[in-house]
């Protein structure tokens, strides 16, 4: 589900949107990355003033709701043949990774108990193994495999049959989850799994893949001017309607209330966000968080709230921030300056909250 909702005004949000042309700041919850809040920033009047128009063309894909802005170029662009195109691209990317859908390519290889090699489609091998890259380098702090113990928890589809596991639940299933489990053919694109129980789950990628899809689909229409956001992973190329960068609010870590932490500049960049200040459950006192530790198998304990990532590919930000989460403040600005990757992180204080970020990430900074 998405909500959406303004600070400014009351009423179908969508509507009001439209009706101010886009020019809007776009900011993330961290709770979940499918919630947004717009801020409207300009009057009527002013945006009836713009040269240039709006077009937006939005839907439901992935279990939650996607958005693309466009400012049009000189050329004429089909706003409805580009519609049914970027929702051909949608449906098929659904179709390959969802682990919702029985006869997904995914789900199939899931159900597959076998250790045999298996042919997959480029765009899931792709996915896969740039998922499995990111587990390299962040020591799994990013696992495609880990939501065997996401459900353990308490965290997954049925959230309401949530108990504390023993430790040797929590040992028993994993045995059976660890990205080195998979093996890669890179000539045939084939994979393997030495585990024939293991299974993939391509949550924390697979979106930010389609986000870098449509950038491509786009660009290859000669779009120049865009904003593509699905489930809250970002990709933003050129300037909207008033010609300044793409303007996007990253919220304070406050599971009370909404307001708007930092205002970024979106420009020929992706966003990827993840946190666990919202989505927690508490136990005998004990505070446990959403997001699971692949190695311990257990929530995360750290004092890192939420973070933010900025890449050229949407995928690769949208892997590194589960992470980052998963990894802590410490280890992740030493990663993420290690390997050169933009990084805002909100950390808890006994006081509250601070933030923290790193020099690549300054520049995109507007206030």
């Amino acid at each position: 589900m998405v909500f959406m909702q303004s600070f400014m005004v009351l009423g179908n949000l969508t509507e009001i949107i439209n009706k101010f042309l886009g020019n809007t700041v776009i900011v993330i919850n961290f709770m979940q990355r499918f919630f947004l809040i717009a801020i409207l920033l300009a009057s009527l009047s002013s945006c009836q003033s713009q040269n240039k128009e709006l077009v937006t063309i939005n839907g439901l894909t992935m279990g939650t709701s996607y958005s693309i802005k466009i400012v049009p170029n000189g050329n004429k662009l089909d706003i409805n043949s580009a519609k049914t195109n970027i929702e051909k691209i949608l449906a098929d990317i659904n179709q390959a990774m969802s682990t919702y859908i029985d006869d997904s390519e995914l789900s199939l290889f899931n159900q597959s108990k076998i250790t045999d090699w298996q042919v997959l489609s480029a765009d899931l091998y792709k996915v896969i193994q740039h998922g499995y890259k990111v587990s390299s380098i962040s020591n799994g702090a990013f696992d495609m495999t880990v939501a065997p113990l996401v459900n353990l928890w308490g965290f997954g589809p049925d959230p309401y049959t949530r108990e504390f596991p023993s430790d040797a639940d929590i040992q028993s299933i994993r045995q059976h989850t660890g990205f080195e489990k998979l093996n890669f053919d890179t000539v045939t694109q084939r994979i393997s799994k030495s585990d024939p129980t293991v299974t993939i789950d391509l949550s924390g990628i697979a979106k930010g893949f389609a986000v870098d899809k449509i950038a491509e689909h786009l660009n290859g229409l000669d779009v120049t001017d865009y904003l593509i956001e699905i489930g809250g992973e970002l990709k933003g190329k050129g300037t909207n309607v008033k010609q300044q960068a793409w303007q996007i609010g990253i919220e304070q870590a406050n599971p009370l209330e909404r307001s708007v932490q930092r205002i970024i500049s979106l420009e020929n960049i992706a966003m990827a966000t993840s946190g666990d200040y919202r989505n927690y459950f508490e136990k005998d006192g004990v505070r446990y968080s959403h997001t699971i530790d692949p190695v311990s198998g257990s929530p995360i304990s750290h004092t890192l709230a939420a973070v933010t990532v900025l890449h050229s590919s949407a995928m690769h930000a949208d892997a590194l921030a589960t992470a980052f989460m998963v990894s802590g403040s410490e280890k992740s600005l030493a990663l993420a300056n290690e390997i050169g990757i933009a990084l805002y992180m909100i950390i808890k204080t006994d006081t509250g909250f601070e933030e923290r970020y790193n020099d690549r990430f300054k520049p995109y900074l507007t206030n």
